[in-house]
């Protein structure tokens, strides 16, 4: 132990020697700073080459057109109207004659019940009412001969009346035992067999009115000003079809949880059969605003962090000008659609983040000259 207790003293006088002991101080050592000053200038607004000359940008002549907004929303496609088709009466399932997804028109018949005695009820029925009629005819006769009293003759007439109706009911009850397409569709689903018993409100089958379909989604509170009825849509599904349609309905209530609004879109009729519930993108024209397409490069921030363009005045004085990005131009021209620019402005194109507002340059259109050309 005293060994190491020795060596341990040893080393922290070798390390104390070395740090009292002077050395030079001009010995580059890699840890040493420069006597002299040094200063870091940083460009303003006025600063200017040293030479005397002014930095060159690129340059666009932009005009203001006029830009129809487009509103992009995410829904999905709807039938136009899906139906239970449910019984009116009760009984024994006797014949399901149509096939899950087949088309039906209005009128075929979905499912058929047993008649039972309802036949002979309105055999019965109808012979009743040919009694009370015959009844009611003599009695017209006697009363025109002075023979039958109006009292008696009323009688005969509640008579008539109540078999009427009671063959009417009978006759009713038949044909309820046929459950019918209420309109032409498709049979998504058969809800019983053969044999099943179908009580009164039992569900046949479902039927899916697909002329036309529809595309639904839901607008945010800031975009649903932009829309109007009868706006054309451009529908573009996870599939990547791409299909033609216009607004039909927008709601005037707000989801009271999203805040959004529920909109319907009616597809123009197409030859390919398009399902329920497949995810798609809705580009909706909205109101026209004046605005300029400009590249989207050109798109800079401030120091406040704002979006905007930097443009030249008449003297070639940069200004920076906040802007709105109302859409994107994605066809043969790219770029992006802004407003808040005067209606002509010069706007620089390349060359905008090394130049500061206040600041005279010169500029280069040639470049924008010959795209224009």
């Amino acid at each position: 132990m005293k060994l190491k207790h020795a060596v341990a003293a040893g080393l922290v006088v070798i390390v104390v020697i070395w740090m009292v002991i002077p050395r030079e101080r001009n010995v580059d050592d890699g840890y040493s700073l420069p006597d002299e000053d040094s200063s870091v200038s940083a460009a303003t607004g006025d600063s200017q080459p040293e030479d005397g000359s002014q930095f060159i940008v690129r340059v666009a002549h932009l005009e203001a057109r006029r830009f129809e907004e487009q509103v992009r929303v995410r829904g999905q496609t709807k039938a136009f109207r899906l139906v239970d088709v449910r019984a009116e009466t009760s009984g024994r399932v006797v014949a399901t004659p149509v096939q899950r997804g087949a088309r039906v028109t209005e009128g075929d018949l979905l499912c058929e019940l047993a008649v039972d005695n309802r036949a002979v009820d309105l055999q019965e029925a109808r012979s009743r009412m040919e009694e009370a009629q015959l009844e009611y005819d003599g009695a017209v006769d006697l009363q025109d001969r002075g023979l039958q009293s109006r009292i008696g003759l009323a009688r005969l007439k509640a008579t008539l009346d109540a078999s009427v109706a009671a063959y009417n009911r009978a006759e009713l009850a038949l044909q309820r035992t046929r459950i019918t397409a209420p309109f032409s569709g498709i049979m998504e689903d058969r809800s019983v067999e053969v044999g099943d018993l179908l009580d009164v409100g039992g569900t046949c089958a479902a039927l899916l009115d697909d002329t036309p379909m529809l595309v639904v989604g839901l607008v945010p509170e800031q975009n649903v000003g932009k829309l109007y009825r009868g706006a054309p849509v451009s529908v573009r599904l996870l599939s990547g079809e791409t299909l033609a349609g216009s607004l039909t309905y927008i709601s005037r209530a707000a989801d009271p949880q999203s805040r959004s609004y529920a909109i319907e879109v009616e597809l123009a009729p197409t030859d390919t059969p398009i399902r329920q519930g497949v995810t798609a993108e809705l580009y909706i024209a909205g109101s026209e605003t004046m605005a300029h397409l400009v590249p989207s490069s050109s798109l800079t921030l401030n120091d406040e962090g704002r979006v905007g363009v930097k443009i030249l005045d008449s003297a070639n004085v940069v200004q920076f000008v906040p802007v709105t990005i109302v859409g994107e131009n994605i066809a043969s021209n790219p770029g992006s659609w802004v407003s808040g620019l005067p209606a002509r402005a010069t706007v620089i194109t390349h060359g905008q983040e090394i130049v500061f507002p206040g600041q005279t340059v010169r500029s280069d259109d040639s470049w924008s000259q010959q795209s224009s050309n």
